[in-house]
């Protein structure tokens, strides 16, 4: 909806700075568990559009804020992600950990794009062990300027597989628990959610009880309504970011 990889979204940063001038609260959700609030934050500015990183959040932040309320402090949990996953389970007081021996409470599994077998090995042993199972989201792909790469989703699954079973909780969308942590933090009365993707943004607002706006500059397009199921048709549909402007 901003950025995609590394490179802006046309219009999209001239959206957010005439919304901001016109005093409308502007905050920022992610599924990708790879990359902490300041590293977004940095992300956002480099494509136009200055953020704080008190105004992101992560699905990694409200992972390790789930797990923090759950497990007992300095308990160890098997991190299965990228580098930024392990730090947000450190910053809530717990102890990330890299194998199943180590006994861990919990499993928790981001998108890392060095995630590979042995992480895969050690999360299904500490599961089969007795531990709570997190994704951070279910993403089948991945957004790319290639196109579609295999996300958190694919390798969730690949674990799934193993295991005959799902995690215990999926954390970013659509499940509702990262818009509900976001809305909650930024004390928001009446959020609109606004994204690119019927599958992740709109259902995930739907399972949220928030309105959603549909952009039309990412993975979903116009024709994909058609076939959409209820929890997937957004409560407003717009051509890119600037549908925020217009009145009605």
């Amino acid at each position: 909806m901003i950025y995609l990889g590394t490179q802006p979204v046309p219009g999209a940063a001239d959206a957010v700075r005439r919304l901001r001038e016109r005093g409308m609260p502007v905050a920022f959700v992610t599924n990708n568990a790879s990359r902490r609030a300041d590293d977004v934050a940095r992300l956002l500015a480099d494509v136009g559009v200055p953020a704080d990183p008190s105004k992101v959040t992560t699905s990694a932040q409200a992972a390790a804020a789930v797990l923090a309320r759950r497990c007992v402090p300095d308990a160890a949990v098997l991190v299965v992600g990228a580098p930024a996953l392990a730090e947000e389970v450190a910053a809530v007081g717990l102890r990330p950990v890299e194998q199943a021996g180590d006994r861990p409470a919990a499993v928790v599994q981001g998108y890392g794009p060095a995630v590979g077998w042995p992480q895969l090995a050690e999360a299904s042993v500490a599961v089969r062990g007795g531990a709570w199972w997190v994704a951070t989201n279910t993403d089948r792909t991945l957004p790319s300027p290639r196109g579609p790469l295999p996300g958190n989703g694919a390798l969730v699954a690949a674990l799934s597989t193993a295991l005959g079973r799902g995690p215990d909780l999926v954390v970013g969308k659509p499940a509702p628990t990262l818009l509900e942590q976001a809305a909650r933090r930024h004390g928001a009365r009446r959020p609109l959610m606004v994204g690119d993707r019927l599958d992740t943004d709109i259902e995930g607002a739907h399972r949220a009880g928030m309105d959603s706006l549909l952009v039309l500059t990412g993975v979903s397009h116009r024709d994909d309504l058609a076939g959409a199921p209820a929890e997937q048709r957004p409560t407003y549909v717009g051509d890119d970011l600037s549908a925020l402007l217009k009145p009605g």
